[in-house]
């Protein structure tokens, strides 16, 4: 069973502003969902799944056209060789390093000191095994994604929506201001800081994280896969920003 939805997926990684960008897509009137559902797509059923779940929490806005979802784990899929998703909208977004990776370490540190990405080593590996993924991706399916860096959803706003919103092929403009629906702040869904409830890109969004410390050699690698991983996704992207 198939619904009539088009749809839109953000891969990108861990505090990469993917729940800032998920509110903004899904604050348009056209446009359901801003969370992280944690799925894959790889059936009809999949999609059909993604509907009922999304049902649960937050209603369907009348005359919407598209739901959207982040991928930011590996564990999580796309087959898009599906019908269903053969006019998918594809983002494929990377935010530098040196920020995401301590971030990650921050925000799991507040959880338990003994999480895994709130080690240096674990939140380096799950970075540079996501950078692996997303180039696989993209290798897989050259001209089939957009991408653009996550950074400029606070540096260059206006641009970046206004690339957004011709790159879904919406009618009316992404807005700066986002509403708070069901799941926002509630974790597993994505960022549960006080940030994402103020309904609009702040300055503050880009996270102050100079209390965490990072070894030199692991922050190299990072750098380095990185760089190698953003020129790859921007050789095979259908368009970038």
């Amino acid at each position: 069973m198939t619904h009539p939805y088009s749809r839109i997926f953000l891969l990108s990684h861990m505090r990469a502003y993917s729940s800032l960008l998920g509110h903004i897509i899904g604050s348009h009137p056209r446009i359901n969902g801003y969370y992280e559902m944690h799925q894959s797509y790889l059936s009809d059923a999949d999609l059909a799944q993604q509907i009922a779940d999304y049902s649960q929490h937050d209603s369907l806005k009348p005359d919407s056209h598209y739901q959207f979802d982040k991928l930011l784990h590996n564990d999580y899929r796309l087959n898009l060789s599906l019908p269903a998703l053969q006019d998918a909208v594809i983002f494929i977004a990377l935010r530098q390093p040196e920020p995401t990776i301590k971030s990650i370490i921050k925000l799991f540190r507040q959880k338990s000191s003994d999480d895994l990405y709130a080690q240096p080593t674990g939140a380096t590996n799950y970075y540079l095994e996501r950078l692996q993924t997303l180039t696989d991706f993209a290798q897989q399916h050259p001209q089939r994604y957009y991408y653009f860096d996550t950074e400029k959803v606070c540096t260059d706003t206006d641009r970046l929506l206004s690339q957004l919103q011709q790159w879904i092929g919406v009618a009316e403009p992404l807005s700066r201001e986002y509403g708070s629906f069901a799941k926002t702040g509630v974790a597993g869904a994505g960022d549960t800081s006080p940030l994402i409830h103020t309904g609009k890109i702040l300055p503050d969004f880009q996270e102050a994280v100079d209390d965490v410390e990072l070894d030199a050699a692991l922050l190299q690698q990072a750098e380095q896969a990185y760089q190698s991983s953003r020129a790859l996704l921007l050789h095979y992207a259908k368009q970038h920003g």
